[in-house]
């Protein structure tokens, strides 16, 4: 039964999505189980009725379109990321951290982005991610390995959560004993980055935070002394050596790659085995002809983004595409709409893995273009590759798994198969 409180706010959300719908003839819940199951209908709906859409929900402007997307993303002088810089009511200002150097990188425009992200790019470059390669399998296999009975068996649990974590812990140079705790504090904390969560999911992340900032400073103390060739020593190094890095920045830094980083490649390894599931000819087009396997990944990334939506704020009064925007205005880019624009892309809510040249938004673009997003393509595709050779067969178990509720992020909460050895 609902409480009076919850009654009410049930009411002031109804109301606000009956003005919307009076207004352009389509409302956006994306809370609503509608959204979580399949919110791509929906995106349909706004695209063709509204295309930049007045959020009363949100009390923001929603960006659909592709290049109106693209366009917003790569424009960090008209559109920052700051969350301060835009419409926010006292209450939700009252929320975010007090000063510039305790935000993370993400949300941060220039030249702090610029600064933090030169001092950590060089751990994520093509390089240092190829060479990881071997080390992800070796991982995955031992996952796989420990999979009592494939008949059945949840493959998020199995494989998607644990195996971003896994990579990224080994990266920073963390023990093997410490990488089951990470996984708890990586799932509360991405879940800071929704901004519709509960005071008790709220409660559950900031004491993930506290937990993982004193783990790490005895982690940073402990590379000062001795360093290791791991992300922790070259941040602890770039501080030490004077570049402007100090130890809040580099407990935000180690937060978001824990977070934000592992978030969306879980989603990518979850929504992708989902699509080709649910689309047993191209999973049987990648069985006939592996060397699609990367482009696929592109696909299942264009198909059903791990990131749905990201957030932006005006910072001067300008104009998308003939529409008009004041300062401090609120936006949200709609990156799973913008991937299935039928304007860019032919048949966009038809699964291809042999699509040519998938120019989807998933990573984002510009400034803010996912730090680790090579890192998680090869997670992706050693995925998918690892999978098809050691399982003749992969089926879904059940017609309707379970999808987490939220704005930021697109993930399953389970994913039951069956697999048949080879």
């Amino acid at each position: 039964m609902l409480s009076v409180g919850d009654a009410i706010r049930s009411a002031v959300v109804e109301a606000l999505l009956l003005r919307e719908r009076w207004e352009s003839g389509v409302a956006y819940n994306p809370l609503s189980a509608r959204m979580a199951r399949d919110p791509y209908p929906v995106y349909a709906a706004l695209r063709a009725r509204a295309p930049v859409h007045r959020s009363r929900l949100l009390k923001a402007w929603l960006f659909m379109r592709h290049a109106d997307v693209d366009t917003i993303l790569r424009d960090h002088r008209r559109f920052g990321t700051d969350p301060r810089k835009g419409s926010l009511s006292s209450r939700q200002l009252a929320i975010l951290p007090k000063a510039p150097h305790e935000l993370t990188m993400l949300l941060l425009d220039p030249p702090d982005h610029t600064r933090l992200r030169a001092l950590v790019s060089k751990a994520f470059a093509p390089k240092v991610v190829n060479a990881m390669e071997s080390r992800i399998r070796g991982i995955l296999g031992g996952l796989l390995d420990e999979i009592d009975d494939p008949a059945a068996f949840d493959l998020m649990q199995a494989v998607a959560w644990p195996l971003p974590v896994m990579v990224i812990a080994e990266m920073l140079g963390i023990p093997a004993d410490d990488r089951a705790q990470f996984r708890t504090w990586s799932a509360q904390r991405a879940r800071l980055l929704e901004p519709t969560i509960s005071r008790r999911q709220r409660r559950a992340g900031e004491a993930a935070s506290r937990a993982f900032d004193a783990y790490f400073r005895r982690i940073i103390e402990e590379r000062r002394a001795e360093p290791r060739d791991d992300v922790v020593s070259a941040l602890v190094r770039a501080q030490d050596e004077g570049a402007h890095l100090n130890e809040r920045e580099t407990l935000n830094m180690l937060r978001l790659l824990l977070a934000a980083g592992n978030e969306t490649t879980i989603n990518l390894i979850g929504n992708g085995i989902l699509a080709l599931l649910r689309h047993p000819d191209q999973l049987e087009r990648l069985r006939d002809g592996p060397a699609l396997i990367p482009a696929a990944v592109e696909e299942l990334l264009r198909f059903d983004s791990p990131v749905q939506a990201t957030f932006r704020r005006v910072l001067t009064d300008c104009e998308v595409n003939g529409h008009p925007l004041k300062k401090r205005d609120n936006i949200v880019l709609l990156l799973g709409a913008a991937n299935r624009d039928p304007d860019v892309f032919a048949d966009p809510d038809q699964l291809d893995v042999g699509r040519d040249k998938v120019s989807h938004l998933s990573f984002g673009a510009g400034v803010h273009h996912c730090l680790g997003a090579g890192l998680a393509r090869l997670e992706g595709q050693i995925v998918l590759e690892t999978l098809l050779d050691r399982f003749s067969s992969v089926s879904l178990l059940g017609d309707r798994p379970q999808f987490r509720t939220g704005i930021v992020f697109r993930g399953l909460e389970s994913l039951p198969v069956r697999c048949v050895r080879s």
